[in-house]
């Protein structure tokens, strides 16, 4: 088995069942780089319960993983998490309980876009080219925002990355292991004080308050207009119509239908929303992460949604300090080498010149907002079926 070729590798030695080897735990991890900054502002900024939040992932990677037995990661929702956690900071107008809010009426969106088949339609709307360019350009995204994460570290970040390099060949020595052991490492020399706090970690099992009772109009209104609505077009680029393609590409034996992304989207989101969780997806991302790293079907999923119920049920007061053990800089090699991964399997760009531009365009949009750039493919692509664009 080839490690640098993850394409071929599913193609020919994927299995139908989930596995839950050496391979997949490593690639359990490769999610990281996108998953715990945005945890660690939903508790920092937003103040949310670590233990709503965590279980929340964890039981939905937990069911993902078992059902679409591939590799399909569940991730914070980036456009609702980026304007909560802004807006928290500087106006103080979004509130956990709109943040719940949020997480219900796109849970609840999502199901009748998967009921009604709608989705499934406007997917069909959706020329290749179109979602050939999100993908490169969030996997080109992923890559600059590594980059940003590594700058103030390099020597870090440069050991890290030629390291793991070097390591994602090997069978034996899984990479993602070695690059969060150095993480570890490195985030406690940094931050002594952080072994004398996991020297204090008790155990203490706790459930999460029934998160719907403290949602009120003024929260269900600012969670729609603020975080639910603004993220649909972004979700429907990245986290619909890509993610389906990528699953398809890398797992042809085990296909899944936007009807069946839809409601998985929508059932992961009502159910969190109730135990305090926040928005989720399934990001196209997040899959180029845990392939990268070994993953090739739903166990590398399973195992981090234990590993997260676990540590909200039993280590919920503590979870900040864990998240803060991994250094930033190889928090973005993570994400470089995920970004990678992704951009790679946009390579294969139509003849079509008039395709081509689009494809780049909507690839640079990607790089900005997702959102804007699904609908600057779409009026790009009507533009040119009708002769309006002549390059």
């Amino acid at each position: 088995m080839d490690p640098t070729n993850p394409a071929g590798t599913a193609r020919g030695e994927a299995s139908a069942r989930n596995r839950y080897d050496l391979s997949e735990w490593a690639g359990a991890f490769g999610d990281l780089g996108t998953l715990v900054p945005f945890v660690v502002a939903y508790l920092a900024v937003l103040k949310l319960d670590p233990t709503g939040v965590l279980l929340g992932f964890g039981a939905a990677m937990i069911a993902v993983g078992l059902f679409y037995r591939t590799p399909i990661p569940v991730q914070p929702m980036k456009a609702a998490g980026a304007v909560a956690a802004a807006q928290a900071a500087q106006t103080a107008i979004i509130t956990p309980a709109a943040v719940y809010a949020a997480g219900l009426v796109t849970g609840l969106i999502w199901l009748v876009l998967g009921l009604t088949g709608l989705g499934a339609r406007i997917a069909k709307l959706v020329p290749r080219h179109v979602t050939l360019g999100i993908v490169l350009g969030l996997g080109m995204a992923f890559m600059l925002e590594g980059i940003r994460m590594m700058a103030g570290q390099w020597i870090i970040a440069a050991v890290a990355l030629v390291a793991t390099l070097l390591l994602l060949a090997s069978r034996r020595i899984p990479a993602m292991f070695v690059l969060l052991l150095f993480g570890i490492g490195c985030g406690v020399w940094q931050q002594p004080e952080l072994a004398q706090r996991l020297g204090s970690i008790d155990l203490e099992f706790r459930l999460p308050p029934f998160a719907w009772r403290e949602i009120g109009w003024s929260d269900l209104l600012l969670g729609v207009a603020f975080l639910a609505l603004p993220q649909l077009p972004m979700t429907m680029g990245n986290a619909f119509i890509a993610i389906r393609q990528e699953n398809n590409r890398l797992f042809p034996d085990r296909p899944v239908s936007e009807r069946r992304i839809a409601l998985s989207t929508g059932l992961m989101n009502v159910a969190g929303s109730a135990v305090g969780g926040v928005p989720m997806c399934h990001g196209a991302g997040g899959m180029a992460g845990h392939v990268a790293f070994g993953a090739r079907t739903g166990g590398a999923v399973v195992i981090l949604g234990v590993l997260l119920v676990l540590l909200a049920l039993f280590l919920a007061g503590s979870v900040e300090t864990f998240l803060r053990l991994l250094a930033t800089p190889v928090l973005g090699v993570i994400l470089f080498l995920t970004g990678a991964q992704l951009a790679l399997g946009s390579c294969d760009f139509p003849r079509d010149k008039g395709e081509r531009f689009i494809a780049l365009a909507v690839a640079a949009f990607s790089i900005w907002n997702v959102g804007l750039a699904f609908v600057a493919g779409l009026v790009g692509t009507w533009m040119a079926r009708r002769g309006l664009l002549r390059l």
